[in-house]
């Protein structure tokens, strides 16, 4: 924050992102949630509630956020906006969960994020049942860190749900629904309907509300929160979408159909038809933040044409090509499978998949089995992660016994997953080459990433 006042016997500042992450990590985690928006209004009402100070787009949805997120900040970034991003979770780097236009805080503007807000944290813990958790405290970094930019908009990403996630302290312009879907049933419910519950309350009064298309009792939730609170409602396949789609080297080429105007020839270099579709939600999004006004259709292509969004189906080695994808749950890991017939001509595909313990696992096989010829079971090093010999066990069960094999580490994983394709597309009558797909969790993908950047071809 621009101006912060004295505040006696406050922590220590700390003087490296070293120092930051250690000191976020140490409160609650994202995975531990106590449900409530007490925590962080008081924070942000202490640091003067940074989050009112510029407009905002709000997303949830249960696949497709952050992608979506990215497209979002890009097509504003070409309306000459200055924008501020905040999704979750991180791929390799806490520092990608905060961006000003369109670049990820550097280690040193994250130290000062943190610093920032730091010297209040303690009177919040004080003040409250429980202490602030790691998540609260990042979604107010970013909002402090967005007013001093200062940014024209924000793009925000829920953490989870929606109602009581700590992003929503927020009022936005637009709220983005992306498809629901079953995912956190612990936290959110066990089906779409009852989910859609938490995750209409990013809702808010007098806002416009872009949903991607959703299952009938789904929209009805949608369309009745909207009229309670008097929002509108722009709705994927009725008020705009995809009007057409083809692969393309690196990509694909659609014609979208917005809310203002078709845009046809548009190349967006990433793969899969639910890329597609969260290209169509993105530019509603924008068209309806914008007025009423249609958008550029060069500035529009030239803003699609620059859009990225790591681990999701990224090609990240070849020979053989490895691809990385975030796919968690069974509806993510359905739109990946599809992606994976839909853009690639490759043959055999061996899996290396390493999920958390809080996933259908079964679900998220039997979606991958027809498509994968064979799968490694790993881990990643988080103590939230399936153990490979548990996942092992389940995919022994959708894949059967002679196409599973078992390696607790990620490296070890990914080299075998190598070898199999490798030696699989030796045998192989067809003319595609072999792969590995790399996938099941964020943090399997962003520790495959690590691994394997500097090893590019």
């Amino acid at each position: 924050m621009s101006e912060t006042p004295d505040v006696p016997d406050a922590p220590r500042l700390a003087q490296s992102f070293e120092e930051v992450e250690d000191a976020l990590l140490s409160r609650w985690p994202e995975s531990k949630l106590e449900p409530s928006l007490d925590r962080i209004r008081a924070f942000t009402e202490i640091l003067g509630d940074p989050q009112t100070s510029y407009r905002s787009v709000h997303l949830t949805g249960t696949n497709g956020k952050t992608s979506t997120a990215r497209m979002i900040d890009t097509l504003l970034r070409a309306l000459d906006l200055r924008t501020g991003r905040f999704t979750s979770p991180h791929v390799e780097r806490m520092t990608e969960r905060i961006s000003i236009d369109g670049e990820h805080l550097d280690d040193e503007a994250f130290v000062r994020a943190f610093n920032d807000v730091a010297p209040y944290t303690h009177l919040v813990d004080a003040d409250q049942p429980h202490p602030l958790s790691f998540f609260e405290t990042v979604v107010a970094m970013a909002y402090a860190a967005f007013a001093d930019a200062p940014v024209d908009v924000a793009v925000v990403e829920v953490g989870m749900g929606g109602a009581w996630d700590a992003t929503n302290v927020i009022d936005a312009d637009v709220a983005v629904l992306l498809p629901i879907a079953v995912d956190h049933a612990r936290y959110l419910g066990d089906t779409p309907a009852s989910i859609a519950q938490e995750k209409v309350g990013i809702i808010k009064p007098g806002s416009v509300v872009v949903s991607a298309a959703q299952e009938p009792d789904v929209a009805a939730v949608i369309a009745e929160r909207a009229a309670e609170v008097g929002a509108s409602v722009l709705r994927e396949g009725i008020d705009f979408g995809v009007a057409a789609r083809s692969a393309a080297v690196g990509g694909q080429v659609v014609s979208l159909q917005g809310i203002r105007a078709r845009y046809d020839d548009v190349f967006i270099p990433l793969f899969g038809a639910h890329q597609a579709q969260n290209a169509a939600v993105a530019l509603a999004a924008v068209e309806a933040f914008g007025g009423d006004q249609a958008l550029d259709d060069d500035i529009v292509r030239a803003a699609f044409a620059e859009v990225s969004s790591p681990g999701r189906l990224e090609v990240i080695r070849r020979s053989p090509t490895v691809i990385l994808d975030a796919a968690h749950n069974p509806h993510g890991a359905e739109a990946t499978a599809a992606a994976l017939e839909d853009s690639f001509q490759l043959d055999p595909i061996i899996g290396v998949i390493g999920v958390m313990n809080d996933k259908d696992a079964e679900a998220l096989l039997a979606a991958f089995e027809p498509h994968l010829a064979h799968v490694v079971c790993t881990q990643s090093s988080t103590e939230r992660a399936l153990a490979a010999a548990d996942l092992g066990k389940v995919a022994i069960e959708v894949f059967g016994e002679d196409r599973v094999t078992v390696e607790p580490r990620l490296a070890e994983a990914i080299e075998q997953a190598a070898t199999l394709a490798e030696a699989g597309e030796v045998l192989s009558s067809s003319l595609s080459s072999g792969a590995v797909l790399v996938t099941g969790s964020v943090i399997t993908v962003g520790e495959a990433r690590a691994l394997l950047k500097g090893r590019t071809a």
